[in-house]
């Protein structure tokens, strides 16, 4: 590889490369047992998320997705049509199959329509990332923060959506409005040219759906470190070029993400502050919790804060909120991006999930606390 893909690569993975640096130097200032290593790790998601990966790369070497995105283009006429029914699938899709799984569904489809048509790709998937972060809001498992503290506060499911409603009905309607405004009016053009007429490997397609299911089965149960284990096996013996074409690069991100994150959220001088905040106060708490997540993520951000909050759906509000604003807010904006790859992504998201984030942040608290 020439010193200019070499930079090139580099740069590609700057987001490893920065939090590699954070873990490195954080292990030296402030060493810990591996205890606290091991528990940052947070290996039931890495787990998940290698499942996933391994699924939707079967899925995609199948031809599958690409004769997906054939028939939908072809079907739909308006590209607001479109992009608003991808919209809406994630949002609710998010609900249900968590919003990173939605993601690892809805992206490359979107990629792939992209390709064969005038969809603006990247827009879309902006749009697809604050969708999940929206639709997930609403059900206790639509992603990691809601399952932690539905667990914690031991509501019941129904009372814990009900309670979540005014927030994620706020986000929706942003994001709708959003997306209304911001898809082009335009026909949906198809370039003839750029089909692949590649017939679907059934075979394939099939084993990667139904490891797909099996995966999700899997992290819904608590079983995702056996569910993966599963996956590589079967992709080992029966795909082995769909397993070395999986981007691992991502989840050694996520790795050194979890970690420095981890260790960030447990430093001394971190607890000490979070000690001196008073957060029995819903608007301290809803601040608190917007604020953290624009730093450490808002997963680290609830674990931080949990045992602090004394109320943990004003808690998950917070949080849900801080997905929005910096891509670290949620990791599912990151997944978003990495899935896409499309040039300038994280400058496209900041652009809009920012002022999205300063928009939504005082409704979704008046909303919250006049009708929750």
């Amino acid at each position: 590889m020439t010193a200019r893909r070499w930079k090139e690569r580099l740069k590609a993975e700057w987001l490893l490369l920065a939090f590699t640096l954070l873990t490195l130097v954080l292990g030296w200032v402030d060493p810990q047992p591996a205890a606290s290593w091991q528990r940052w790790l947070q290996a039931p998601t890495l787990a998940g998320l290698a499942g996933l990966m391994i699924a939707i790369q079967g899925i995609r070497d199948s031809a599958l997705v690409q004769h997906a995105a054939a028939a939908l283009a072809a079907r739909t006429h308006s590209l607001r049509t479109l992009g608003l029914l991808l919209v809406a699938s994630a949002a609710l899709l998010s609900m249900i199959l968590t919003n990173d799984v939605s993601l690892f569904v809805l992206v490359p489809l979107t990629v792939a329509i992209g390709g064969l048509s005038n969809l603006p790709v990247l827009r879309m998937v902006v749009l697809e990332a604050l969708a999940v972060n929206a639709g997930s809001t609403l059900s206790p498992i639509g992603n990691p923060q809601n399952l932690l503290l539905w667990q914690h506060g031991q509501l019941p499911f129904l009372s814990f959506a009900w309670a979540l409603l005014p927030a994620a009905a706020v986000m929706f309607v942003l994001v709708a409005m959003l997306a209304w405004a911001w898809i082009p009016r335009e026909r949906v053009t198809l370039a003839p040219d750029t089909l692949d007429h590649q017939p679907v490997a059934a075979g394939l397609a099939i084993l990667s759906v139904a490891m797909l299911v099996a995966m999700v089965m899997s992290m819904e149960y608590g079983h995702a470190a056996y569910g993966a284990g599963l996956l590589l096996l079967v992709f080992a013996l029966g795909s082995p070029r769909s397993l070395a074409r999986v981007d691992w690069l991502l989840l050694l991100t996520f790795v050194a993400i979890f970690l420095g994150l981890g260790h960030l959220a447990e430093l001394p001088q971190v607890q000490a502050g979070l000690d001196r905040l008073d957060l029995g106060s819903p608007l301290r708490l809803y601040l608190a919790g917007i604020l953290a997540s624009q730093v450490i993520s808002n997963v680290p951000a609830t674990v931080l804060l949990l045992e602090r909050a004394h109320d943990p759906i004003a808690l998950a509000v917070a949080v849900n909120v801080g997905g929005f604003g910096v891509a670290i807010g949620s990791l599912a904006n990151l997944i978003a991006l990495r899935l896409a790859r499309q040039p300038h992504g994280l400058r496209e998201l900041h652009r809009v999930s920012i002022p999205f984030l300063l928009v939504c942040a005082p409704l979704v608290y008046l909303a919250w606390r006049w009708l929750g």
